[in-house]
């Protein structure tokens, strides 16, 4: 996340409850609005592991 409370943190590592809030609120516009977007649908589906086992096997 670029800014606010979760600056710096991964997006699926974000609380459901802030994606969402994003989701109700409205997704920002451009790249990052897609990229909640996408997490909200991963998370919706419980599919945050798949994201989390690639982070696992290739570490920054």
């Amino acid at each position: 996340m670029p800014y606010g409370k979760y600056k710096n943190r991964d997006l699926i590592d974000l609380p459901e409850y802030y994606v969402v809030w994003y989701y109700n609120k409205g997704f920002p516009k451009g790249k990052l609005g897609e990229m909640l977007q996408t997490v909200y649908e991963l998370k919706l589906n419980g599919l945050e592991d798949l994201i989390r086992n690639i982070k696992r096997q290739f570490p920054k």
